[in-house]
C-alpha cells in the first residue's frame, strides 16, 4: 500500500485525502493507480466512449455511474484489453500502477493486477465451484507442459492454491457448494463466485460491472460488505452500478459518464446534486412543465396534431443505436 493511502479503512483518512481534489471531470488525484488519456471508441457513426482524461485514486471505492448507453461497460472493455479504442495509435494512452497498457491484451492486464467481473457472469457452468476457483490462481507451475510431468515440482503449490480457494469460498459463504457445478448456483451466488475467483490472483484493483444486478436482496448486503472489506484490505475498487442507494452507501468517489464522456466527478452526496448529473439521468428539460396549461392559451400555435404525435412517439435512430453500446 502506498504511503499516501495508509489507514484507508478509516473514513476520516479517506475524506482528508480527497478534500483538496477538484470536483470536476478529469481531476488529478493524490495517488492515482489508473490513468486514462484520449480513449475514444466509435461504432459506425456513434461515439460510445470519448474520455479525455480520468484518474482513479488508489485504495478507494470509485463508482462509475451514468444512464444506459453512457459507455461504462465499453470503457471497462477498452482498458482491460477486451476491446481496442478507435484512437489507438492516435494519442490513446492508459497506465496502471505505473505500467503502460496501451498495447496489452486481456491476459497481460490481469497479470498486472487489474482484474474485472462481468455484467453477465462468466462462471464455467460445467465445472465445479472449486475448479472455477483454481483457474483464477496465477503463476501455477503445473501449467507448464514440461513441469506438469513431474508432480513433485507443483504438488505443494497446488495444495496451497486449494487452501487459498477454500478460504475465499468460506469467506463468501460458498464452501459447502465447492463440489457443485457452477451452473447450479443462483444468480447471486454466481456473482459471489466470480468475485471470489477474481481475488485468487491477489489483484491490486478489481473492476466490478454491475455487481448488484439480478442479485437477491438477501445477498445484496453481503456483497456490499465484501466490496467494503476489499477496500479496507488495500484493494482499489472501481465499479459500475445503477442503484444510487448502493453508490451513496459504499463509494468514496463518483465518476459520471453520459454519451461516452465524463461529465462530473466528486463525492456521492455532492455529485447527485450536480446539474450535469441530473440532466444526464433525467434529461436537460427535466424541470420543464409539460402539463396542459398551454392549451388554455387559444393563440398558442400547436401545429398539426399528426406531426406533433409523430415527433413525440418515434425514437430517433441515434438513441436506438446508442442503446446497443451500454
Amino acid at each position: 500500500m502506498s504511503e499516501t493511502t495508509v489507514g484507508m479503512a478509516d473514513p476520516a483518512v479517506r475524506r482528508r485525502l480527497m478534500a483538496d481534489v477538484a470536483q470536476e471531470p478529469g481531476s488529478a488525484k493524490p495517488d492515482p493507480i489508473l490513468q486514462v488519456d484520449n480513449i475514444t471508441r466509435r461504432f459506425g457513426g456513434i461515439t460510445a466512449v470519448d474520455v479525455n482524461h480520468l484518474e482513479v485514486q488508489r485504495g478507494m471505492i470509485t463508482a462509475l455511474i451514468g444512464p444506459n448507453g453512457a459507455g461504462k461497460t465499453t470503457f471497462f472493455n477498452l482498458i482491460t484489453g477486451f476491446d481496442k479504442p478507435s484512437s489507438a495509435g492516435k494519442g490513446a494512452h492508459w497506465s496502471f500502477d505505473g505500467a503502460t497498457l496501451d498495447k496489452t491484451g486481456a491476459s497481460a492486464v490481469a497479470k498486472s493486477g487489474m482484474v474485472r467481473t462481468f455484467q453477465l457472469t462468466k462462471a464455467l457452468s460445467r465445472m465445479t465451484v472449486m475448479d472455477n476457483m483454481l483457474l483464477g490462481a496465477k503463476d501455477q507451475r503445473g501449467e507448464s507442459l514440461l513441469r506438469c510431468m513431474f508432480r513433485p515440482i507443483w504438488s505443494s503449490q497446488e495444495r496451497e492454491v486449494e487452501e487459498k480457494a477454500a478460504g475465499l469460498l468460506e469467506r463468501f459463504k460458498l464452501l459447502e457448494k465447492k463440489d457443485d457445478y457452477a451452473g447450479s448456483l443462483s444468480g447471486g451466488q454466481r456473482k459471489l463466485l466470480e468475485m471470489a475467483r477474481a481475488l485468487m490472483s491477489d489483484p491490486k484493483m478489481i473492476m466490478l460491472d454491475e455487481p448488484m444486478a439480478g442479485v437477491n436482496p438477501a445477498l445484496t448486503q453481503s456483497l456490499l460488505g465484501h466490496i467494503q472489506a476489499l477496500r479496507d484490505e488495500g484493494t482499489t475498487v472501481l465499479f459500475v452500478e445503477h442503484d444510487m442507494h448502493v453508490v451513496q452507501h459504499i463509494s468514496d468517489w463518483v465518476v459520471v459518464m453520459a454519451e461516452g464522456q465524463v461529465v462530473a466527478e466528486g463525492p456521492a452526496d455532492t455529485v447527485m446534486a450536480n446539474p450535469a448529473v441530473i440532466d444526464a439521468y433525467l434529461g436537460a428539460h427535466h424541470d420543464t412543465d409539460l402539463g396542459d396549461d398551454d392549451l388554455l392559451d387559444e393563440s398558442a400555435d400547436l401545429g398539426p396534431v399528426s406531426e406533433t404525435a409523430a415527433e413525440a412517439g418515434a425514437p430517433s435512430q441515434e438513441s436506438t443505436d446508442e442503446g446497443k453500446h451500454a
